[in-house]
């Protein structure tokens, strides 16, 4: 599957076949996710009204690490294989992945002040996801700072390789440390601890985010293959030599009738 996705023309067809199609169940599936958390599931018994931010905090927070890792294995296929398209991927996911750690903190905010009564505290599960928006954002800036794209490319793949030992951090910062974030309560051995009037809504919206990022992935892929196949026209099309260049008509002298 990688060497028939690595020529990019090859990509360019599949991506535009599927992106209809992927378009319309993204929008169908974050629908009906959003309408059963908001008028179907119950308010909770303990945080009332206030538990229906989880259906959008806990999904963002899948995506925050999951599109990290998309980001990860991306960068080692680029290092490792030369993968024509690793490099367009990993850059193309970075901004998803920084909106949805952004999504996730500022929706665990608005959760934490009724609940906790701060807005924020120095806990390990907040404060790790915190270095992860900042990994996003060290990644995307150190893409940019070179003139040569090929080093940028390659200093990015190695600090988000580096930056994976941050995921497990974060996944089991409530097991190592006394915290105030909870404890998982979906993915864990003994199965969710979540009501399924609750818990299939929330599965729906992680689904839901999912089918987003896929698609705004392959989105922004293809906008950037189509710069790079414009910069590419644009620096192989011969120099217009000085005195070729057509002169502008003249004003018209016909005096306007009367």
């Amino acid at each position: 599957m990688l060497t028939r996705l690595a020529n990019p023309a090859r990509f360019m067809r599949m991506s535009g076949a599927a992106l209809p199609f992927l378009t319309i169940t993204t929008v169908g599936v974050l629908g009906v996710g959003l309408y059963l958390a908001l008028f179907v599931a119950p308010p909770d018994y303990q945080q009332g009204e206030s538990v229906r931010i989880m259906f959008i905090h806990v999904p963002a927070a899948i995506m925050a690490e999951g599109v990290y890792y998309v980001i990860a294995l991306a960068s080692f296929v680029a290092l490792v294989w030369r993968h024509p398209l690793a490099d367009v991927a990993a850059q193309a996911a970075a901004p998803l992945g920084a909106a949805f750690t952004l999504v996730c903190l500022a929706t665990g905010s608005l959760w934490g002040r009724p609940m906790w009564g701060t807005w924020w505290v120095w806990d390990a599960r907040l404060t790790s996801v915190l270095v992860l928006f900042f990994l996003y954002l060290g990644y995307i800036a150190l893409v940019n700072a070179f003139d040569d794209p090929g080093r940028g490319a390659r200093a990015g793949a190695v600090l988000a390789l580096v930056g994976v030992v941050d995921l497990p951090i974060i996944k089991f910062s409530v097991d190592w440390w006394n915290t105030l974030h909870q404890p998982t309560s979906i993915l864990r051995a003994g199965g969710p601890t979540i009501d399924k009037s609750m818990l299939v809504p929330l599965l729906i919206m992680a689904l839901g985010f999912a089918l987003l990022f896929s698609t705004l992935l392959l989105v922004r892929m293809r906008t950037a293959l189509n710069e790079r196949k414009a910069r590419a026209l644009r620096l192989a099309a011969p120099p217009r030599r000085r005195g070729t260049e057509i002169p502008p008509a003249p004003p018209d002298a016909t005096p306007a009738l009367r």
